[in-house]
């Protein structure tokens, strides 16, 4: 397993962990971004051993590079000097050295490699930790307009309580009901009275047409005069009065003393 697989692996392990158990998310973003930054600077010391591993191998490939082109000089000094012997001596060393300068090579070439793909995925984590940054704040910021959201979701939920709304109505219905109930008794009250008169007068009626007809039977018997019948009463006053003589304009006293 990569170094930066197992990064990646201990970065998952320690979020799911995190998140589980989280209950403060300003708290938890600071905390994995804590853990990302002791992850970066755990990979860029791998990175930077990896980078010293490649100019160790570096150097060892131009060494032996180097030693090989240092027996082909000696082996042509020898050739100078007519000794082949000596010469054939040094071009096996330079043999010898130009298989150990391959191998280095291919050696220096693959941690080359892995060096610039090593680099590449520290670059990544470097970037992916300056992203993680900004999405801290706008989590966070989000994360307490949820909160004052859900404040106010929950004092709206207090105030859509119609209970004590109902309560108020109830009681607004029950004291209509009781002003009603006076009201119709106060006009049961009034139409009694009006009742009550009524009968009286209609009961003095009785009696006096009763009393009418009882005077009546008895004038008639000779028992006595009816209270309501009497003598005609004496005119008091004369045809003159009722008839008076129309004023002419003649001033009858003269014309009578003529």
């Amino acid at each position: 397993m990569s170094l930066f697989n197992r990064i990646g692996l201990l970065l998952r392990s320690n979020i799911n962990s995190m998140v589980s158990k989280a209950e403060e998310p300003e708290k938890l973003l600071n905390q994995l971004l804590i853990d990302m930054r002791e992850q970066f600077i755990t990979a860029k010391k791998q990175v930077a051993i990896a980078i010293a591993d490649e100019k160790r191998l570096y150097a060892k490939y131009t060494e032996s590079k180097k030693t090989a082109a240092d027996w082909e000089k000696k082996a042509m000094l020898a050739l100078q000097k007519e000794d082949e012997g000596l010469a054939r001596e040094a071009l096996a060393r330079k043999t010898e050295a130009d298989g150990q300068s391959e191998q280095w090579q291919t050696q220096w070439v693959a941690q080359k490699q892995a060096t610039e793909q090593l680099r590449e995925a520290l670059n990544q984590l470097n970037l992916k930790i300056g992203e993680a940054k900004r999405k801290k704040d706008l989590l966070i910021a989000r994360s307490k307009r949820a909160e004052a959201q859900k404040t106010i979701q929950s004092t709206m939920g207090g105030l859509n309580d119609n209970s004590a709304f109902d309560a108020f109505e109830r009681m607004t219905e029950k004291v209509e009901q009781t002003e009603a109930e006076a009201e119709a008794a106060g006009d049961l009250s009034r139409s009694l009275a009006n009742t009550d008169l009524e009968d009286k007068f209609k009961a003095l009626e009785a009696t006096s047409g009763t009393d009418d007809a009882l005077a009546a039977l008895k004038a008639k018997m000779g028992i006595a005069a009816p209270a309501s019948v009497r003598a005609p009463a004496a005119l008091s006053h004369t045809p003159d009065d009722e008839f008076p003589v129309p004023d002419i304009g003649v001033d009858l006293d003269v014309k009578t003393r003529a």
